[in-house]
């Protein structure tokens, strides 16, 4: 009896210990896997990332119309229908900046549908973010070379200063680069390229580098919407379109005059929201 009693015991102890061993090899095979896994997606985002720098995909494909685009006094491009004045959406950005970049993928192509429906006034206003080499002289050189494009053109070539944007840490927006683009887009004529190569608009893209940090803007992209940056969802292409009907009718207030930001349904209600730096890019 006591001798079945021992046998049992043991045959119970080794069928747990079998369970216990079996449950450690799955805890390790799921762990393997996950790894693997993750490791294949970290080499599909580099990959992609890759690819939309080095790439020759343009960025914010859109084949819509385009509002009628106007070089403002402050040396900005107004980009609206006539007689739209408001809401005003301001579009900070550096043409070095990968995250703008990004940004101009998601919401490039609704940014213009929402100007040439009459809904929104555009502003572009790109400036200096980056303050050291290459990085800072191909900033440079870009924001010149789109100070010197006409109106008419700027917002084609806009998009394709982004399309060919260097990767980080390669010396790149040659003279030679920035007036071939332009041609591409129709820019053309000696006094457009003497203006790039001699960096003719450089003390404006000082000015509007100065004035992007008075107004608060330390880091890009940078969009605000009637004077308050925008946050979270209104970052989408979704919520921008809501924060936009819902900022219909409101006064525009000078950028960086209010503090906080919107977000979603927030922008027309003017409540504070503590959305994260979606996409922004610190120097």
């Amino acid at each position: 009896m006591a001798d079945n009693e021992g046998s049992a015991r043991r045959r119970l102890a080794d069928e747990r210990a079998r369970d216990a061993a079996r449950a450690k090899r799955r805890r390790a095979l799921v762990v393997v896997l996950g790894v693997v896994a993750a490791a294949a997606v970290a080499v599909a985002v580099v990959v992609m990332v890759t690819g939309r720098q080095s790439g020759p995909d343009p960025v914010a494909e859109y084949d819509g119309p385009l509002a009628p685009t106007t070089r403002q006094q402050d040396g900005s491009v107004a980009m609206a229908k006539q007689g739209v004045h408001a809401p005003v959406l301001e579009i900070y950005e550096d043409f070095q900046c990968p995250a703008c970049r990004a940004m101009e993928e998601r919401l490039g192509a609704t940014v213009k549908d929402l100007a040439a429906q009459g809904k929104v006034k555009v502003v572009y206003r790109p400036f200096q973010l980056f303050q050291q080499d290459p990085l800072m002289s191909n900033s440079r050189r870009a924001a010149n070379a789109a100070a010197c494009a006409p109106a008419d053109k700027w917002v084609a070539y806009h998009d394709k200063l982004f399309t060919h944007q260097p990767l980080e840490g390669d010396e790149g927006f040659t003279h030679d680069q920035l007036v071939s683009w332009a041609s591409e887009v129709g820019i053309t004529g000696q006094a457009f390229e003497t203006c790039v190569r001699r960096m003719q608009k450089i003390e404006e893209v000082e000015d509007a580098t100065a004035a992007a940090g008075r107004a608060g803007v330390d880091s890009t992209p940078y969009l605000a919407l009637n004077g308050r940056k925008l946050t979270g969802e209104a970052l989408t292409a979704e919520g921008l379109r809501e924060a936009v009907a819902d900022a219909q009718g409101s006064t525009p207030t000078p950028t960086g005059s209010a503090s906080g930001g919107m977000s979603g349904n927030a922008a027309g209600a003017g409540r504070d929201a503590g959305g994260t730096r979606d996409a922004e890019m610190r120097a």
